[in-house]
């Protein structure tokens, strides 16, 4: 037979309650040290009648001239005009004096006189409410740090993980659950990417789906490493698999794990697993792997015990150890996957590798797109020319020419951004901030407009060369001049381009020489550029004739100390250098001197106008004789525009 009787609320004793009953009796204590009863204020004139009359018993004279006088019991109820019995064992008369020598001289007086016969006694009277503090602050300090930290040992303060340090070995991951429309990040906001969001979308559907796939027997990957440069959405992709399947998600970086305790990585490793196995199914995100997954025996200790090492055993331990980790899925975000260890990198612990590359062109559409949304534009602003115009731009570069043309636009005061808006942000993210006000000289001015005018001039008759969009010789950033072009995206590159790209950017150089008579620094970073490339074709890809088809680049998987070929092939790579850099040098030189003429009329007014349009350097040497793909892109979609513009007119009709 069950018992159906309702249980009795019994209150529980509250122990503020104690707390509030011992700070009473401690102020009753302070407040009323002697247990004294009635007190009575007189006047100094009562007093010494009293005193006089051998009322007195005792007197305690202060140091802030106040005076107590206990009454003698046997005068109490003459003074008081009550029993002793109610006024309590010592009432006490208290009265303020002027001068506590003009006291003691009247006491003195008194005792000869045999008026009093009692006691006197000076003393410091004491600030009651210093005393509590002083005897109370010390014991509230105790309680305060007692209860803090049985919180912190609670895990009750700052967080898991945080500044805790009771909680230094918890994980730091940070969970999203349950995530809201708005919040919620899904495939619709990552653009282009399209190879890379096909692969994580079997993740999403084994989440969503998993019957699909176990009923045939497969498996869904336990990992995916997303591989690639910085910026071309590794964490925006992360987010978007997280959103879209509307599981668990816990994001954390690998250097969360790192830390200066010894074995605080590896019990964070443990802590975070524990934690996903808990909210299964779920998805890991360590973004930065490297931090944590780096290479072992590649530590600069010298095989010392390294901390990482330690973590990345416990993390390799828990991806595919003894234990199952059925339903929790890690994905790992980094830009460096050559430094990680294989052990790491193998199947079972990250079956695949998801490259996450640069955008091609169709993809920087798409990215505009997204970003544009929340922008307001005018009708001059032509997305395809954009994307045509950002050629190695991953998505956060394109997200950042938005911002900035808004920007840009809301400093000219302009109700809506134009076309003119996002051309001035792509100058100011690739060649810097428009120095106006740099002080030049004349010559200066000269010199920097020949050296354009030779880039300008040797791309406009090269073949393979880039095509020209403007020239400037107004500083931005540290150069003094720039040239910007609109070049191809090719998947792979000929000997003959490299060699005309290298041959223009010896233009601005051989302008130099050949049309002030002097060179100048102005070069460097052209210098820079066609070295590195010389060097590239001839040790890396195999484009010399004396040492043709063999490659010496080393991977670095090895890291050896030790360059991968000999002194005297050093030496023949060296001269092959110098003989391709100054065969285009030759080159460019005697372009320029042939077009003599159109290139000092295009330095002339480069230096009238400071910046300078394909357009105006077709009206100095005409059509150019090459036209490129990116050209034919756009006299095509212009041809189409034009279609367009003639059949809405033909429709109005």
């Amino acid at each position: 037979m069950s018992n159906n009787n309702p249980k009795k609320n019994i209150s529980k004793f509250n122990i503020n309650w104690l707390y509030l009953i011992i700070f009473i009796s401690i102020g009753i204590l302070l407040f009323n040290p002697s247990g004294s009863g009635v007190d009575k204020e007189v006047t100094y004139s009562e007093f010494k009648e009293m005193v006089m009359n051998g009322y007195a018993d005792k007197i305690v004279a202060y140091n802030d001239y106040s005076v107590d006088m206990y009454v003698k019991p046997e005068f109490v109820q003459k003074i008081f005009k009550e029993n002793a019995k109610r006024v309590g064992r010592s009432p006490i008369v208290h009265v303020e004096v002027g001068s506590l020598d003009a006291l003691d001289t009247f006491l003195t007086e008194a005792q000869k006189e045999g008026h009093f016969d009692g006691s006197v006694k000076y003393e410091k009277k004491s600030d009651v409410w210093s005393m509590i503090l002083w005897n109370t602050i010390p014991f509230l300090f105790l309680i305060a740090l007692y209860i803090f930290l049985v919180r912190r040992m609670s895990g009750g303060g700052g967080g898991v993980g945080g500044a805790n340090p009771f909680n230094v070995g918890k994980s730091r991951a940070q969970m999203y659950e349950n995530q809201d429309e708005k919040s919620r990040i899904t495939f619709k906001d990552v653009a282009g990417q399209d190879e890379a969001k096909q692969e994580v979308q079997e993740i999403v559907e084994f989440l969503k789906n998993p019957q699909k796939y176990t009923e045939l027997g497969g498996k869904i990957p336990k990992g995916a490493l997303l591989v690639g440069p910085p910026g071309t959405g590794k964490t925006l992709l992360a987010k978007a698999v997280a959103g879209e399947a509307n599981v668990p998600f816990f994001s954390m970086s690998g250097s969360d794990f790192v830390e200066m305790f010894v074995g605080v990585g590896a019990s964070r490793v443990r802590d975070l697993f524990r934690q996903a196995k808990e909210k299964a199914p779920c998805i890991i995100f360590i973004d930065e792997i490297d931090a944590v997954g780096r290479a072992r025996g590649r530590n600069p200790n010298m095989g010392g015990n390294d901390e990482r090492e330690n973590t990345l055993n416990q993390l390799l331990t828990e991806m595919d150890g003894f234990q199952s980790n059925s339903g929790v899925i890690i994905l790992a975000a980094t830009n460096r996957v050559d430094m990680l260890d294989k052990a790491l990198l193998r199947a079972g612990r990250f079956d695949r590798q998801i490259h996450v590359d640069l955008p091609d062109l169709n993809e920087r559409k798409q990215i505009f797109g997204v970003h544009m949304r929340p922008l307001k534009m005018d009708e001059t602003v032509d997305v395809d020319l954009l994307a045509r115009q950002t050629p190695g731009f991953s998505g956060a570069d394109i997200a950042n020419v938005c911002n900035e043309a808004a920007l840009i636009a809301a400093r000219h005061g302009k109700n809506a951004i134009s076309k003119q808006d996002f051309n001035n942000a792509i100058d100011r993210i690739v060649g810097g901030l428009e120095k106006k006000t740099k002080v030049m000289t004349a010559d200066e001015k000269r010199s920097i407009a020949i050296h354009e005018a030779g880039h300008a001039t040797l791309s406009w008759f090269l073949e393979h060369a880039n095509p020209l969009v403007k020239v400037t010789i107004v500083p931005r950033g540290r150069a003094l001049g720039a040239a910007w072009y609109l070049p191809e995206e090719r998947q792979i590159t000929t000997k003959e381009q490299m060699l005309d790209e290298m041959c223009a950017l010896l233009g601005g150089r051989a302008a130099e020489e050949l049309f002030t008579g002097h060179i100048s620094t102005g070069a460097m970073n052209d210098l820079e550029r066609v070295t590195k490339q010389a060097y590239g074709m001839i040790a890396y890809v195999g484009m010399s004739d004396k040492l043709p088809n063999l490659c010496y680049y080393n991977s670095g998987e090895d890291y050896s100390f030790q360059k991968p070929y000999s002194d005297k092939t050093a030496e023949l790579i060296d001269s092959e250098v110098k003989q391709m850099v100054n065969e285009q040098y030759a080159r460019a030189k005697a372009i320029l001197s042939e077009h003599k003429e159109g290139h000092n009329k295009l330095a002339e007014v480069l230096i009238e106008r400071e910046v300078i349009m394909a357009d105006d350097v077709e009206q100095i040497f005409g059509k150019r004789p090459w036209t490129s793909r990116s050209e034919e892109l756009m006299a095509e979609e212009e041809q189409k525009k034009n279609a367009d513009q003639q059949k809405e007119k033909a429709d109005e009709e």
